[in-house]
């Protein structure tokens, strides 16, 4: 035991230095939290001078939390606004210096696009009354207002109550504008909040000057026209400056429907329109009752241009492409022929909105696409919506929506190339991957059945049970990419069922290569594009890729001897044809968003879906309704006066079928026979070979070279 008597020995120097640090930091800890502590007392009795009661500390309550709701509120308005702005990056301003008229696959001019910019004319040089007529229409406090108007749109608001339905609309000519620069028509939250940060935007960055002229140049006016110069020369062949009051009426008229009220379609309800925007004018103070009295007595008159509609969805698409393949060029203006079928194109429009009109409200659904290609690549017709001059937005190249089960032809080709066959035998039985339980639609299961039963029955657990232990998603993915199609294809395990979206087109696309028996490569909508002196700019026969296999023949083969059941015993029997075999598949999504059927034979590959812009579910729509439906129409009316083309790979391709019964739980309306649309004959299936022959003949002949020196009299 140590002598507690006994000196210690002295500390070490260092052990001293480290005592003084550690008492250093201790006393001065202390300090500043008796510092602290008195700053604190000070402040609580100096805030209590500020201490309120009774309903003066409401106020100060309601004061507090609002600054509170304002920050965050602040916070989540920046993290809305983000993407908008982000569209602002791109070169918005820019409309493109290309011009190109259009011809169809005959040789007819159908329209054209591109505006030069010179040919714009400042908003300075417009009659008043032009300029009147259009605010007084669309935006009467556009000089007063900051991009948008909460007086207009409680106005707005207030008589859509009285009418009980939407008779007026609260969006200024800046929101107008933001839309047709940056974003489309669909009908969806995002958009309206990105329309307003976007107004926004455009008043803090652009004059109201400004505005408006982008606002006349840029907006759709009915006809394949765009901006208001155009439509003042195509409606009237007049220049902006010599237009009178009526017809100044009338093109503001076209602002809010172009489709609805264009004069060369339906004059009287022009007109009737026109008178409306005289009342406007009136009402709004921008002129006198008597001063548009003469323009009331003596409505505009238009130039006869017939009622053919132009194909503007197709127009906008091939436009897209023509630029493209012409970019490298350095020729901007020229005449594009293009691949269009104007016949098809008509009967495509048209059995869409038979059946939109027929049986969308029982269905509850309001839109659709539809593209059909020919097998050799050729896109005849696309339709991207129900009403162009309602929106301009083409939902059959730009809307991705989910495909459903039509999505399934992919994975069985896969496992068709795979080893195989359709007499394979896979288990339809309860399957679990990753914590993802597939269901059949009727929530039972078969058993073991062939991979034809599977397809023909649109079975769930199959395709999922091929992918999950047999093929994985990558090949399915690297196969469907291969096949020409550009949307991006995720590899999540519910790929297999269709979750990833795709486009009409692309659908389209894809479904071509089992008709053109595995071949792909040859989609396009320009056969040539001239310029005006006669020069080719580009020759798809000359200068596009050469087409290549994607399918091998057997594993085509073996995939059109499935679906060829589908609209014979499967579930697409009200799209079978008369007198040709074709084949398909339907394509149902979660909660019936979405309703697809892509179909073919050996002459058309076409995809039709059907839906809502704002994805609210349909009323138990299916594939093989409506869409199939509206399919057969379209196709059967495609295969008249036509020489007909067998599938590759399948038996007895042209037996004489009779087309299904519709169920009988399909509603009355459905068992009533649509009156048959009758195709007109162009050429005869042997005049045309001919014709074709005589064009290779011609394309493959040797150019005959001239002498350079012309021969003297001596030489002869």
């Amino acid at each position: 035991m140590d002598d507690p008597f006994k000196p210690r020995k002295s500390r070490s120097p260092r052990a001293t230095r480290f005592l003084a640090v550690d008492a250093w930091i201790d006393s001065s800890l202390y300090e500043a939290g008796f510092k602290l502590g008195e700053w604190w007392e000070r402040l609580t009795i100096f805030s209590r001078r500020f201490r309120v009661t009774g309903w003066r500390r409401c106020l100060v309550e309601l004061a507090s939390e609002a600054a509170t709701l304002g920050a965050a509120g602040s916070v989540v308005m920046l993290a809305l606004a983000m993407p908008a702005f982000e569209e602002t990056s791109k070169d918005w301003r820019s409309q493109g210096d290309f011009a190109v008229t259009f011809l169809d696959r005959y040789g007819n001019e159908i329209g054209q696009r591109g505006i030069i910019q010179r040919d714009s004319v400042p908003v300075d040089e417009f009659p008043d009354h032009v300029v009147k007529a259009v605010l007084a229409t669309e935006d009467r406090r556009f000089f007063t207002h900051f991009g948008i108007d909460f007086l207009g749109l409680t106005r707005a608001m207030q008589e859509n109550v009285r009418a009980n339905s939407v008779v007026q609309g609260g969006s200024t000519i800046t929101q107008q504008l933001a839309k047709n620069l940056f974003l489309s028509n669909e009908r969806t939250v995002e958009r309206k909040v990105k329309e307003a940060f976007l107004s926004l935007w455009l008043e803090m960055n652009l004059s109201k000057k400004e505005i408006l002229q982008l606002y006349l140049d840029r907006a759709y006016m009915g006809g394949g026209t765009f901006g208001i110069a155009a439509a003042a020369d195509f409606y009237f062949g007049k220049k902006i400056k010599d237009l009178t009051l009526a017809e100044a009426a009338m093109l503001a008229g076209l602002f809010k429907a172009p489709a609805k009220y264009a004069p060369h379609i339906n004059l009287p309800a022009a007109r009737a329109r026109a008178n409306e925007v005289l009342t406007n004018m009136v009402q709004g103070g921008f002129m006198t009752e008597g001063q548009v009295l003469s323009a009331r007595l003596h409505p505009a008159d238009v130039i006869d241009r017939g009622n053919k509609k132009s194909p503007d969805y197709f127009l906008d698409w091939a436009f897209e492409e023509a630029k493209r393949v012409a970019q490298k060029s350095g020729v901007h203006s020229m005449v594009a022929r293009t691949t269009i079928d104007m016949n098809i194109q008509a009967a495509a429009e048209e059995s869409l909105e038979y059946h939109l009109r027929q049986y969308g409200k029982e269905y509850g659904v309001s839109e659709g696409a539809i593209v059909v290609i020919e097998t050799n690549g050729a896109v005849r017709a696309i339709v991207g919506g129900r009403d162009y001059g309602a929106s301009q937005f083409n939902r059959a190249t730009k809307a991705l929506r989910q495909t459903g089960s039509s999505f399934k032809p992919y994975v069985y080709a896969t496992a068709m190339e795979n080893g195989f066959t359709p007499d394979s035998v896979i288990s339809d039985g309860p399957i679990s991957w990753g914590g993802w339980s597939p269901k059949n639609y009727t929530r039972g299961y078969s058993g073991r059945m062939t991979l034809t039963t599977a397809l023909v029955k649109s079975i769930n657990t199959v395709p999922v049970r091929l992918a999950k232990d047999h093929l994985t998603t990558k090949p399915i993915k690297a196969l469907i990419q291969a096949m020409g199609v550009e949307s991006e294809i995720s590899t999540h395990k519910t790929m297999v069922l269709g979750t990833s979206g795709m486009t009409v087109m692309d659908q389209a696309t894809g479904y071509s290569v089992f008709a053109d028996n595995g071949m792909t490569g040859l989609r396009h909508g320009i056969t040539q594009l001239i310029t005006h002196g006669g020069d080719v700019v580009y020759d798809f026969d000359r200068d596009a890729p050469e087409p290549h296999r994607v399918l091998s023949e057997k594993a085509a083969a073996q995939m059109n001897s499935m679906l060829v059941q589908v609209p014979e015993i499967g579930t697409a029997r009200r799209a079978a044809l008369p007198g040709i075999r074709s084949a398909g598949k339907t394509g149902t999504t979660q909660a019936y968003r979405d309703a697809w059927y892509i179909g073919f034979t050996g002459n058309y590959t076409c995809a039709v879906w059907l839906g809502n812009d704002d994805f609210t579910s349909t009323r138990n729509m299916t594939g093989g309704s409506l869409p199939a439906m509206t399919w057969q129409r379209l196709m059967a009316y495609a295969h008249q006066n036509i020489e007909l083309k067998p599938i590759p790979g399948i038996e007895r391709p042209f037996i004489e079928m009779p087309v299904a019964e519709k169920p009988a739980g399909a509603g009355k309306k459905h068992t009533d026979t649509a009156p048959e649309i009758e195709r007109p004959r162009v050429l005869s299936a042997a005049t045309t070979r001919v014709l074709r022959d005589m064009t290779q003949m011609f394309r493959k002949a040797p150019v005959l070279e001239t002498p350079t020196e012309p021969k003297t009299l001596s030489a002869l």
